[in-house]
């Protein structure tokens, strides 16, 4: 259940940072759900590995280079997707913050 309310979340993210940002584009709710699944793929396939071969220097930034890891995975998951288009690292940085928000948000009301 958790994984579909995570599913759907980051995809209404994604639709919310593409009517609010100029530099995202997402074409439809289809797109936004595929990019959704395959950011959730590449999260639990590539991000420990990526955490893992940049942990001196997620340690010298005390943990804040894992917002550009997955600004990275972010943009990688709209360069696959056709519908949804992320016009440069910064505008995939500040999509990744929010996706980032919404999800420890969702995390943390299960917790309770």
């Amino acid at each position: 259940m958790q994984f579909i309310l995570k599913i759907t979340a980051v995809a209404m993210t994604l639709l919310l940072s593409a009517a609010t940002f100029s530099g995202i584009t997402v074409v439809s709710l289809g797109p936004a759900v595929v990019a959704a699944l395959v950011l959730g793929l590449f999260n639990a396939l590539l991000r420990p590995v990526l955490l893992l071969l940049t942990l001196p220097i997620n340690l010298l930034t005390l943990g804040l280079f894992t917002f550009v890891i997955n600004a990275l995975l972010l943009w990688l998951t709209a360069s696959l997707i056709s519908g949804v288009a992320i016009a440069g690292f910064w505008s995939a940085f500040v999509v990744a913050l929010l996706v980032s928000l919404v999800t420890s948000l969702i995390d943390s009301l299960d917790n309770e």
